[in-house]
This record gives structure tokens, C-alpha cells and sequence, in this order.
């Protein structure tokens, strides 16, 4: 895992240090400076973070992990906030990134993002394509009464449910719903189209799933059975003509088989929807994961040119922009088209879609209604992106201001399931980018609150149709990617500490209440060899005659006793001199884990003196003193409020030392990627000598990622990746007094463990 991190991220690095930015000789300048390269690239990235099961090496979110691998489909995304799997919901994702990737292959390549994109897409539709059970789909992966009520990261997610007896892998459905087989034929269709020529074999596989599916779902036509695990209960398809209609024009499309047309006709459109209490057809609602008529119109007039269905998506844009036959979409009084309290942006940036492709292909000829089409997805696109009455811009990680709370467990990094004090007490630990939340009320106030579902929630099919219009921007107005994206996180507190207070302290024995802490994120995990010092200093036993061997340890409460996470606490081992140590080891300390407000800390209670008995030789009593004991520095007595953290209590993962300070004066390093295995506890601190430091080629004292991606950069010429002649000699790992890919690659195989930092110079 951490190899690939580390790959992805240069991997990003390369990108972003290479790509060719396109530049539109025609086209306007959008009236919001919005770079929608950066939107494109950060969309992704938001993909990359619902990323479930085993992450792929171009994977370029470091502090995602692997999570939920024994999955019974195992990848996918997760949907939205939560942990749940639909395959409804990939299969909607997958089809609409795929139509904006089909219309605008080349805007996409241009810029330098198409195998970002097509990483991507291909991720969902694997998915969509391991659901298809033949006969039956796999539609759900949860228990979604569990799902729902606890709050954590994906990468812990399954400790926790097996600790409320879950089951490993979860829960899943296997149904044969009409919506959901049919919106996953169409996802397979489009994903032929896509891949049809880069890669010819995983195309033909997807046409076969696309073909087997529309079958399954036409024979069937019932959505009744849409599972029990939260299928039925969160994404509850309505009618199916709709979903048929939209798949059948997607086989037609990649197969070029006049059947599925005339099925349309003869099937599909005479089941058309209908505005209420009347006999036209419905032009009302939008384009969405339930309700698939007008983007079926919409292919339907492009694949026949029948003039009868141009007029239908006519009708929808206009009920979306001006109003059609008195009826018009809701307004914002800022300006925003709004449709529905839930995912007010989603259907918005849908529809403008909708509009973009409209005037590139059937309306591409009337100037009039691509004027008034494509100005008014450029107002809706400004307004998501900032410019409304407060400020802000809807997609996480763009614009000037963004909402200060989103309704995601995994990038908020909460150890101990309380999310409502995010925002308040807690900080989130990641900037979710990318991501389009819910959005405005209708009367364009925001509830910036993370229980505001309907206001900050976010979804990969609410960032499906924003990211399709994205690309079709990008062909209109250009853009490039950001050459440092992502960033390199480091953490924002303490993932692994030590906290304690005294419990007693007499003349023979000092008793400690201790808490080991696990508040990881980045990435959230556990450690199994997880162990902490208590250090002590006997001189004054010495001095009276006793020794080591007449120390007395015990445990007097564990957290965990009785289970294969108990701890063992050690005789005294010296460190150094009279100053010894007593170390408490857990049997697994996957114990400690951020899963919960009991189970993100673990309490052990100890005990570590002489016997009342002990005598000097002139018989007097041997006492103990705890004043002079290092890890009894500034602990209170008292209980649980009286602890504080202390790094005079270290913590260890197996050998290396995590958190705090040794004795001698060793500190627990600054961040690297977890599971690093070199060494950088020493050569510490800036060297100011001239003597190289190989590795640290940001000159800071460390050996970690950002070196590996300044220097990746600074290797591909960058602007503002220029290094320092200090930095310069660092980064020569090749001892060639080049600066090169070579060096790259060198120091990568020193952060994923294959060779020591000793390696890194070139002269050893």
C-alpha cells in the first residue's frame, strides 16, 4: 500500500509537471475566471476519494487506504457520505461520465486529462460489469441500519462492524430490478463506446455484459425487487420505461442495431411520461438516477434526428431557462435554477449537460437557442463556482469560499463517532476536493452544517452530470491542470499519543492511569505490534542498597483483559544507567482502533514499586520517589479529566518509535508514509554544512514524499520547482550531478522500504 501512494502521488506529480494544456482560438472567455481543467482534475480526485475495496496504483488521494476488500463485489464507489455500494447508483455515474468522455474525447485529451478520466470511468464500470450475476445483480453492498448510524472511515469500517457482529464481507442483494439491470446496461454500452479502440478486449467484455443485461431487464420489466439493504429504502426506482428507453438507445448506439430503436417505438415511447392531467409528454423534473426520460430524448433525437423529439428537448430546456406552456423550473432569488431540496446543484449542472450536448449536435445549427442555451449554463456554472449572494462556491477545494462543512465520514478523519462536533470541536482532517455538495435552499440561504443533509451532502451521481458538462467547457474554454495537485497532506494532530495521570503515588509504588490513542487519518488504520514505555529512575533505590530486581510491576486494570488485545507489561529493563523502563505490550493492537469514543483509546492501569517490606542494611525502610521518574513529568492525580498527553510515555509500532520522547533525547519522527520503514530519526534538523543529506531535497531535515515530488518535478523542469544548490546536491541520489528521473526513482525505492537512506548516497 505504501508503495503505491507513493507512486500515485508522483504519478500525479508527472501529470500535472507535463500536460498540454488546450487553448479554445474560438471561443469566448467564461465571465467567471474558472479554470475547468482544475475543476475536471479535482472531480476526479473526489472519485479517487470513493474509491472502495483494494486502491489501485494510480490511485493520487494518500490518505485513502484499502477498505471493505472482502466485499462480495469487491471496488466500486462508495455513494456518497457513507460506506454504502449500489450498483444503481455506479451504473447512473459510470454511463453519464462516459457520454461527456464520448462527446468530448479530444477537449479532454488536450488538456491533458484523459487518462485521469478514463482511470476513472473504468473503475466504476468494473464494477457495474462484476454486479452482473446473470440472472440476478448484485444491487446492494451494506447493512445499511449499521451504515447509517455509525461514523468513521472506510478503512476501519469493517472492525467496527464485526465488533457490533457483523459479518465479513458484508451483507449484499441480489435482485433483478428493472431500473437498476437497465441503467447498468446502458453503463456497460457507453463504456464499449469509450473503450471500443484504446483497449478493443475489455470493450467487447463490456458489450456482452450491456447485451445480457438490456435482455435481462426487458424480459423482466418489475421493480419490485429492489433488496433489503437499503436499496429499497434509499434509492427506491419508480417506474422503468424510462430506464429502458435511455439503455435501449445506448445498445442501439453501440451496436448500431436498428432492433433497439424500433423496440423504442413499438415499446418504450408509447410508456413515455406524461405531465399531469395531461396528454404531452412530461418536459417537467430533470435528468437523474430515477428518472432517466429526457436524457433518453435527448439520445433518441440525436440517434433518429426525428424532429418530434428535438422539440421535446426544446420543451425541457426551456421549462429550465425561460419557462415552457407556464410552467418553469424555481429560481433561487440569486439566480440558480432549482428543482428539488435534494442535491439542488446535482440537478442544475445536470441539466446543463443536457444543454451543452443539445447545442453541439441537435440545436448545433439554430444560433438563436445556443446563445440562450450556452448563457445560461455558464450563469448556472458561475454560480455554483462563486458567484451568488454568499460567496460561495459549491465544489470543495475551488473557488475563494467554500462551505465550512460536508457530510463525508472518511474525510473528515472522526475517531470516536461523533460527528456533530465537526466544525465546532473537531477540524476535518481532509479537503474533500472536487466534490459538489447539495447546495442552496430555495431561497438561497445555505444550512452550512454537516446533519444539513439536503445542503451538504455529497454523491458520485450528484458530481456524474457537473463533471460531464466540465468536459464540454473545457472543449468551449480551455484550461490546465494544476502542476501541484494534489497536495501532499500531512497530519493536522497527533495520530498515535500517549495521555495519563496519576492514579496514587506513595513512598513504595507510583500507580498510572494511561490511554494509548489512535486518531489516524492519513490514512485512518491500526497498528497490530503497538506497545508503550513507562521510564522510571532508580537511583535513589541505589543509593539505599536495593536494586532492579527488587522493582514489583503488575497490571491493575486493562480495557481489553480477557482478549487477544490484552496487555503485558515487562520487568524492568534498563534504558540507560539507573533510568529503566517498563514496557506494555498489546497482544493486538488493532484494539486501538478510530472506531469509536470506547474504542479510539485503550485504559491500562499500572502499578510499578518496591515491597513495604524492602529494608536498608541499618533496617530502616527503602522508599520509592517518583519526583525523579521522566515519564511522571507533569502528570496531575485525579481521573479522566485530569489526564493530559504526555510524550514522556513513548509509543512504539513494533521498533519504531511514534510518538514522544526517548530519555536520551530521541523524538519520534515527523510524518512519513505509514509502514516506512527507513530510518529518519537521525540526521535530523536542516544541514547548513554543505554536506549533502541525499533525500531531503526540500532541505528540511527529512526524507519523506514531498521530496519525492519536488524532485519529480524539479526533474521535469517546472516553473517554481527550482531547488536550492543545498537541495540540488540532496537530490543527486545517482552521483552524476544531473538531476533526473533516475534520482526520482532511486529515492522512491528508498520511501516504499526496498533500500535504507544509507542507499540514497551515491559514494557508499
Amino acid at each position: 500500500m505504501k508503495f503505491k501512494k507513493l507512486a500515485a502521488a508522483l504519478s500525479a506529480a508527472m501529470f500535472a509537471a507535463t500536460a498540454v494544456p488546450f487553448t479554445a482560438s474560438s471561443a469566448a472567455s467564461a465571465a467567471v475566471d474558472t479554470n475547468y481543467a482544475e475543476a475536471l482534475q479535482k472531480s476526479m480526485f473526489f472519485y479517487e476519494v470513493q474509491q472502495a475495496g483494494k486502491l489501485p496504483e494510480w490511485n493520487m488521494v494518500t490518505w485513502r487506504a484499502d477498505s471493505m476488500v472482502n466485499d462480495v463485489v469487491p471496488g466500486g464507489w462508495f455513494d456518497a457520505g457513507d460506506h454504502i455500494k449500489f450498483a444503481l447508483t455506479n451504473a447512473y455515474t459510470a454511463t453519464v461520465l462516459a457520454w461527456g468522455l464520448i462527446e468530448y474525447r479530444d477537449a479532454v485529451k488536450n488538456a491533458g486529462l484523459y487518462e485521469l478520466y478514463r482511470n476513472n470511468l473504468q473503475w466504476g464500470l468494473d464494477y457495474v460489469a462484476a454486479c452482473d450475476k446473470g440472472t440476478k445483480v448484485v444491487g446492494t453492498i451494506a447493512d445499511d441500519a449499521f451504515d447509517h448510524v455509525w461514523w468513521g472511515s472506510a478503512e476501519v469500517y469493517m472492525r467496527k462492524f464485526v465488533l457490533k457482529g457483523g459479518s465479513d464481507p458484508r451483507p449484499y442483494d441480489e435482485i433483478t430490478c428493472t431500473s437498476t439491470v437497465a441503467q447498468m446496461a446502458a453503463a456497460m454500452a457507453s463504456g464499449y463506446l469509450v473503450f471500443k479502440e484504446d483497449d478493443p478486449t475489455l470493450a467487447a467484455s463490456y458489450l456482452k455484459h450491456a447485451e445480457s443485461l438490456f435482455k435481462l431487464a426487458d424480459t423482466t420489466r418489475d421493480n419490485t425487487d429492489q433488496g433489503v439493504q437499503g436499496g429499497g429504502n434509499y434509492y427506491k426506482a419508480s417506474d422503468f420505461f424510462d430506464d429502458l428507453f435511455y439503455a435501449a438507445n445506448w445498445m442501439y448506439m453501440a451496436t448500431g442495431d436498428k432492433s433497439y430503436l424500433d423496440k423504442c417505438e413499438s415499446d418504450y415511447i408509447p410508456e413515455y411520461p406524461l405531465e399531469n392531467q395531461s396528454t404531452d409528454r412530461k418536459f417537467t423534473w430533470g435528468f437523474c438516477w430515477d428518472d432517466a426520460s429526457q436524457a433518453a430524448a435527448l439520445l433518441y433525437a440525436i440517434n433518429t434526428g426525428k424532429e418530434e423529439w428535438i422539440d421535446q428537448v426544446y420543451r425541457h430546456l426551456e421549462y429550465w431557462t425561460t419557462g415552457y406552456n407556464g410552467k418553469r423550473v424555481g429560481y433561487t432569488p440569486d439566480g440558480m435554477a432549482w428543482l428539488f431540496q435534494w442535491g439542488s446543484c446535482r440537478h442544475v449542472t445536470t441539466t446543463c449537460w443536457l444543454a451543452k450536448l443539445a447545442c453541439d449536435t441537435i440545436f448545433k445549427d439554430d444560433a438563436a437557442k445556443c446563445d440562450k442555451y450556452n448563457k445560461w449554463v455558464n450563469e448556472q456554472y458561475d454560480y455554483i463556482f462563486g458567484n451568488n449572494d454568499l460567496g460561495l462556491c459549491y465544489v470543495l477545494g475551488m473557488g475563494e469560499k467554500n462551505p465550512s462543512s460536508w457530510h463525508h465520514r472518511t474525510s473528515s478523519g472522526v475517531w470516536d463517532d461523533l460527528w456533530s462536533d465537526l466544525g465546532t470541536e473537531k477540524e476535518y482532517a481532509h479537503v474533500l476536493y472536487g466534490a459538489l455538495e447539495g447546495g442552496p435552499n430555495e431561497n438561497g440561504t445555505f444550512t452550512d452544517k454537516v446533519n444539513a443533509y439536503q445542503n451538504t451532502e455529497v454523491a458520485i451521481d450528484y458530481n456524474a452530470g457537473y463533471t460531464a458538462c466540465l468536459a464540454a467547457l473545457l472543449a468551449d474554454y480551455g484550461g490546465k491542470p494544476l502542476a501541484d495537485f494534489p497536495p501532499v497532506e500531512t497530519p493536522k494532530w497527533d495520530e498515535f499519543k500517549m495521555r495519563a495521570s496519576i492514579n496514587q503515588a506513595g513512598d513504595s509504588y507510583t500507580e498510572i492511569k494511561a490511554f494509548a490513542l489512535n486518531h489516524s487519518a492519513w490514512p485512518t488504520r491500526v497498528i497490530k505490534d503497538l506497545s508503550y514505555n513507562y521510564y522510571f529512575d532508580i537511583s535513589e533505590l541505589i543509593e539505599q542498597g536495593a536494586s532492579a530486581s527488587d522493582i514489583q510491576v503488575r497490571v491493575g486494570y486493562d480495557q481489553h483483559a480477557g482478549e487477544e488485545g490484552a496487555v503485558t507489561i515487562s520487568d524492568p529493563i534498563q534504558y540507560d544507567g539507573n533510568i529503566y523502563y517498563c514496557k506494555i505490550t498489546f497482544g493486538d493492537g488493532r484494539v486501538v482502533m478510530p472506531t469509536g469514543q470506547s474504542e479510539h483509546r485503550s485504559e491500562c492501569q499500572f502499578r510499578i514499586g518496591i515491597s513495604d517490606s524492602l529494608k536498608t542494611a541499618d533496617g530502616s525502610k527503602v522508599t520509592w520517589d517518583s519526583s525523579n521518574d521522566y515519564s511522571f513529568k507533569g502528570l496531575a492525580q485525579g481521573g479522566e479529566t485530569d489526564m493530559v498527553d504526555t510524550k514522556y510515555i513513548t509509543m512504539y509500532d513494533g521498533d519504531k518509535l511514534i510518538w514522544g520522547t526517548e530519555p536520551d533525547g530521541t523524538e519520534a519522527p515527523a510524518y512519513t508514509v505509514p509502514g516506512n520503514t527507513t530510518d529518519t530519526t537521525e540526521n535530523s534538523g536542516e544541514n547548513t554544512d554543505g554536506t549533502p543529506h541525499y533525500g531531503d531535497v526540500d532541505c528540511n531535515g527529512w526524507v519523506e514524499l514531498a521530496d519525492a515530488v519536488l524532485l519529480c518535478r524539479a526533474a521535469a523542469g517546472v516553473e517554481g520547482a527550482e531547488l536550492s544548490v543545498q537541495g540540488r546536491a540532496n537530490a543527486d541520489v545517482t552521483g552524476d550531478n544531473k538531476i533526473k528521473n533516475d534520482d526520482t526513482i532511486k529515492l522512491l525505492l528508498c520511501l516504499a522500504g526496498s533500500i535504507e537512506e544509507a542507499d540514497l548516497n551515491p559514494n557508499k
